[in-house]
């Protein structure tokens, strides 16, 4: 299976997604119309890995319904948009990949039509929720489209389903700790980024296509493996880059995770040392300002916190590749998962020298 040609149908099965709901939309007046716009909008311009591991793992197994295999890959597009705009209004952040996001271009709307600030940012999150739940729904309707034997629609359903309650198993987590006066343990930090990250970012896709292909378990089992040691190596190098990443690259400020206070295995480090004292009040602040992230970001690195940040995700980046070893993965699929997984974590060494 042509990997850039599944590629194109992924992107041509979105845009027939959109265009149905919004000629849908249009029939119950602009304002609805104008929040699928949003939402169509906040779906476009992303890296589509997760689209991505679903056609490698279902081509690499010997699938060859590229039209099935786009709707499913498809479909977890729309689930990473729903939980990327759910995640904003919870971070309060108004950017995403460096151009307003939902909740920000509702909130703008807001404050020119003369909306006190208050109201604007009420604005924004309600627009965020609703686009939010609207993809959503579209990731289970795309994939309740596939025509595919009952029995693996089933699967497909139980392993998208195990990923939305993962995530959001992991969301509250991160919100809980967050608020947390105590910093969690690393355990409990990694336990939280496998449930928000690697559920339905690595294990999930991998999982879907090789369903989809009717492979072995054996060898779902080791592709989901795969994913969960994938999953938390890149939300750490994830962590790393919210507070040393450019902007530029990363679509985020390089504070808004340290405003929300997010407890991340930087700060596991840090606050295990004397330094955690100078910046402990600084952290989780909706004061925060930039010359405050700075100082932040000084400790962070003279601490040693960044490094062992940056070691840990590489640790189970390798981990990952040892479980590629097992269940019979064919051997092209393994180097292109291989492949991937190293320009990922290739992210934050190129973040190593970066302030």
């Amino acid at each position: 299976m042509d990997l850039a040609a599944s590629g194109e149908l992924v992107e041509q099965r979105l845009r027939r997604f959109f265009a149905d709901a919004k000629l849908r939309a249009e029939c119950a007046g602009p304002a609805y119309l104008e929040l699928w716009e949003a939402l169509e909008r906040a779906a476009a311009g992303g890296a589509r890995s997760r689209p991505r591991l679903v056609l490698l793992a279902y081509g690499g197994l010997g699938g060859t319904d590229a039209a099935a295999a786009a709707s499913l890959a498809a479909s977890y597009e729309l689930l990473h948009s729903a939980l990327l705009v759910h995640d904003d209004v919870i971070d309060r952040d108004l950017v995403r990949r460096g151009v307003p996001n939902v909740s920000g271009s509702y909130r703008t709307r807001a404050l020119r039509r003369g909306a006190a600030a208050a109201e604007a940012d009420h604005a924004g999150a309600c627009a965020g929720i609703l686009a939010g739940d609207l993809a959503l729904a579209g990731a289970y309707r795309l994939l309740s489209s596939l025509v595919v034997p009952e029995a693996i629609r089933r699967k497909l359903h139980d392993v998208l389903d195990e990923a939305v309650f993962a995530s959001v198993g992991g969301e509250i987590l991160d919100v809980e700790n967050s608020r947390s006066q105590a910093m969690p343990s690393l355990e409990e930090m990694l336990k939280t980024a496998r449930l928000k990250t690697s559920a339905y970012s690595f294990e999930a896709p991998l999982q879907a296509g090789a369903i989809l292909a009717q492979a072995p378990a054996p060898v779902c089992a080791a592709l989901k493996s795969f994913g969960r040691y994938a999953g938390i190596a890149y939300q750490v190098a994830d962590d790393v880059l919210g507070v040393f990443g450019e902007q530029q690259r990363t679509g985020k400020s390089r504070w808004g995770d340290l405003r929300e206070g997010k407890r991340t295995a930087l700060l596991s480090y840090a606050a295990a040392g004397p330094a955690w004292e100078s910046i402990a009040d600084l952290i989780g602040s909706p004061a925060l300002t930039a010359h405050d992230a700075e100082r932040i970001r000084a400790v962070l690195i003279d601490c040693g916190a960044k490094d062992f940040a940056i070691d840990l995700a590489t640790r189970h980046a390798e981990f990952a590749l040892e479980q590629l070893e097992h269940g019979g993965i064919p051997a092209a699929l393994r180097a292109e998962l291989r492949e991937l997984l190293l320009t990922a974590i290739g992210r934050v060494h190129r973040a190593r020298t970066t302030t």
